[in-house]
């Protein structure tokens, strides 16, 4: 047999397995609220080929691929045991175990390193959490995809209506093709149906009911059956507290906006400051795609070098707040056609950091240039630090920050030197170092940061909601056993 036909052999091995392990991963997700993942990347709803490459993907941390034939072992442990909900990484169990001298079996080493989610340990599934989505553009309709992606068992988050203007004949049906179809994002993972007879869509089972509002003081949201729920202001029309408590009508309790907020209104980047909530906060703001794209490695920087001074520039694909030719526009530039020309704008992004970083010291400065790209961004931060380092050092540091850090779903870190901005559409991170352009000298390093400033940011907005809305469960295995 030629190295060809081992090599041929070996995968069609690894993918039976990797159907197999689909079932188990959709059942401990569906009935008991359990997220598996690998290295911090989930392979809920995944595909076979999917769940390889996120085992390819343990080369970054241990040098060595993980094969499923490893992993399958701690996977089928797990369904044998009593869980609650919670996430648990097949990856770090292998890891652990691996490093473990005490020549525990595979199912005695799993069950003691998730003990904390199991038995009278376990946390009780809670009721689903309502959410309302009140504009229903880009954003929000990359938010849906994901709040419908994470349903699974039903007792998370519950996409339970959008709310709209009208739009004339037709306008569910129009909506629904745009959830259905994204010439960015590729189809949908699923089955959308509408019944214009009662204004809903359902997605994946999912019925969400269509609300036509032209102001959030005409509704009343417990006439749908709604309680309880988190409104996410997707339009940007209302930045302050004043605005945005406008929405606090029957059946909402908590607003998020994605964009900055304005005055007191908290900006919250997930994995920085989202430990910050007061329980009784009821408005806040996720802040911008921009600000989430550069806080998290920002705080990275700061953490261990001190920084002195920045200055972030965005190279930011066009938006819809743009013209596809020139017009009027009441920005001095925006108004120039965005597919035929870049464009200098501002970003509140700098100023936005001092919210989310309260105890950086270091003056942040901004600007930013539109460019004629329909997604996918990228952020130069321009850093002074207070001791002097090599590109080494950075480049190891960060590349530990994104593997093992807390900030691990924040920062992801590419060293592909051919890599360029569409490689990164769909990127679930806020932000990705680019290794190949980082530049240091002696106390000023220079990162490169590409993000997706719509899908990314999505995921941002996603993981605040759990989080205030208590479904952001514990991850297991903690710390090595």
């Amino acid at each position: 047999m030629t190295v060809n036909d081992d090599s041929f052999t070996n995968w069609k091995i690894r993918e039976e397995i990797a159907e197999s392990m689909i079932p188990l991963i959709g059942k401990l997700h569906r009935e008991r609220d359990v997220t598996v993942l690998l290295h911090s990347r989930s392979l809920v709803n995944k595909s076979v080929v999917s769940i390889l490459k996120s085992h390819r993907f343990a080369r970054q941390i241990d040098g060595a691929e993980l094969s499923v034939t490893e992993t399958m072992p701690f996977l089928e442990a797990l369904t044998a045991l009593d869980l609650g909900p919670s996430q648990i990484d097949l990856g770090m169990l292998a890891t652990t175990h691996k490093a473990d001298d005490r020549g525990l079996s595979v199912a005695e080493f799993t069950a003691e390193a998730v003990a904390g989610a199991t038995g009278a340990n376990k946390i009780e599934r809670r009721e689903p959490r309502d959410v309302v989505l009140y504009g229903f553009g880009r954003i929000g309709r990359l938010v849906a995809r994901l709040l419908i992606e994470k349903a699974g068992s039903g007792n998370g988050l519950r996409l339970r209506a959008i709310v709209v203007r009208g739009g004339g004949a037709q306008d569910i049906v129009k909506r629904a093709s745009l959830l259905r179809r994204d010439s960015i994002h590729g189809q949908f993972q699923g089955t959308i149906t509408v019944d214009e007879d009662t204004s809903t869509i359902v997605a994946n089972g999912n019925a969400i009911k269509v609300i036509y509002a032209d102001d959030p003081s005409s509704v009343d949201y417990t006439e749908y059956g709604i309680r309880d729920a988190i409104l996410i202001d997707n339009t940007g029309k209302w930045r302050d507290r004043e605005g945005l408590s406008k929405h606090l009508r029957p059946g909402i309790e908590k607003v998020v906006l994605t964009a900055p907020g304005k005055g007191d209104v908290p900006n919250i980047v997930h994995g920085v400051n989202h430990d910050t909530i007061k329980p009784d906060e009821q408005i806040l703001s996720c802040a911008s795609c921009t600000t989430n794209a550069i806080v998290p490695p920002l705080k990275a920087m700061d953490d261990e070098y001190g920084v002195l001074r920045g200055h972030v520039e965005t190279v930011h694909s066009f938006t819809n707040d743009q013209n596809l030719l020139d017009n009027y526009h009441k920005s001095e530039r925006r108004g120039r056609s965005a597919p035929l020309n870049m464009v200098i704008t501002e970003t509140g992004a700098a100023s936005a950091v001092a919210k989310a970083l309260p105890d950086l010291k270091a003056k942040i400065s901004g600007s930013s240039i539109r460019v004629p790209v329909p997604d996918v961004s990228i952020a130069i931060l321009n850093l002074q630090l207070a001791r002097e380092t090599t590109r080494e050092e950075v480049h190891d540091y960060l590349r530990e920050v994104s593997l093992t850090s807390p900030l691990k779903r924040q920062i992801d870190f590419i060293t592909a030197p051919d890599a360029v901005s569409s490689d990164f559409i769909g990127s679930r991170h806020a932000s990705i170092v680019d290794a190949g352009a980082l530049k240091v000298d002696g106390d000023n390093a220079i990162l490169y940061l590409w993000y997706d400033n719509e899908f990314g940011y999505s995921c941002q907005v996603v993981r605040v909601v759990q989080h205030v809305s208590g479904v952001e469960y514990p991850t297991y295995p903690a710390t090595a056993v």
